[in-house]
């Protein structure tokens, strides 16, 4: 009798199959699917919620030992146009892109992701030390820069770039594609989303002018995520100009230019784009 137990502990005030329903209601809902006004899971608004449904009380506290419990964590949403198509986005994956896939291996040909950004030499400053009260200065650049780029990504670890001042234009668009099919050999099925200057007369008359050598396959509308291009953007980004501000002197199409160079150099980091869960689709 004197022998220790592990204590039990106070019970649950949820059965489990209560906790279960709560990971259904949060896992992939929200909150306006339950009569809320807001829409982004809170403590609070699945507190009420369970007193809503089960007629039990929790504490804050409570909710989010709850939710930690079930494996559902704070995190910042990614935003998605509500004109996006799911069906249109289904689609694609299932059907319109395998047959494309199917289409390029019959002409031996290549598959490639095309895709513009702007980049912008506005340094990105996070937080530093200093004394209470003395708001410490931080030299950065004075002159703006700015630089477009556009790339094209193959699954096999293909990439090609080209940096351009100013915005895209049919005109524009039909340059950028004359230097990308100097390179290549076998025909090109290019995968790009529905940007108007894609679609302009002049862009059809030279697709056209190739006689099957090039063929353009248009995403659907509001999806930049089924597009692995797009995550070259991301990488570019997340580890150029805003990691390390443009030094005195330094252009940005010069560093642009640099980092787009050492990506081309690593097949491996380019197949790895197409690795990512929205774009794994695309994949051979």
């Amino acid at each position: 009798a004197l022998l220790s137990r592990k204590a039990t502990g106070r019970p649950r005030t949820l059965t489990p199959a209560q906790e279960r329903q709560v990971f259904v209601w949060v896992n992939g809902k929200n909150p306006r699917q339950y009569g809320f006004d807001f829409g982004l899971w809170t403590r609070l608004i699945v507190c009420e919620l369970i007193e809503q449904k089960f007629g039990a009380r929790l504490s804050l506290a409570s909710v989010g030992t709850l939710l930690a419990r079930l494996g559902l964590t704070p995190q910042k949403p990614l935003q998605q146009a509500y004109q996006r198509d799911p069906v249109a986005v289904e689609r694609w994956q299932r059907e319109t892109f395998p047959a494309i896939s199917r289409q390029a291996k019959r002409e031996k040909a290549e598959i490639y992701f095309w895709d513009e950004s702007g980049f912008r030499a506005d340094a990105v400053q996070g937080r530093t030390w200093g004394v209470k009260g003395v708001t410490p200065v931080v030299p950065v650049p004075g002159q703006r820069q700015s630089i477009s780029a556009a790339s094209a990504v193959n699954s096999k670890g293909g990439f090609w770039f080209a940096v351009y001042s100013g915005g895209l234009n049919g005109g524009k668009f039909v340059e950028l594609l004359r230097q990308m099919m100097k390179g290549p050999r076998r025909p090109v099925h290019l995968v790009l989303d529905g940007l108007p200057a894609h679609k302009a007369r002049d862009v059809r008359d030279y697709v056209d002018s190739l006689k099957g050598k090039l063929t353009l396959h248009f995403l659907p509308g509001y999806a930049p995520d089924l597009n692995p291009d797009e995550l070259v953007w991301s990488y570019t980004k997340r580890t150029g100009v805003a990691r390390s501000p443009l030094r005195s002197g330094e252009k940005l199409a010069d560093r642009i230019h640099a980092q787009l160079s050492d990506i081309k150099l690593r097949p491996d980091l380019v197949r790895s784009f197409f690795g990512h869960p929205s774009v794994a689709y695309s994949s051979d």
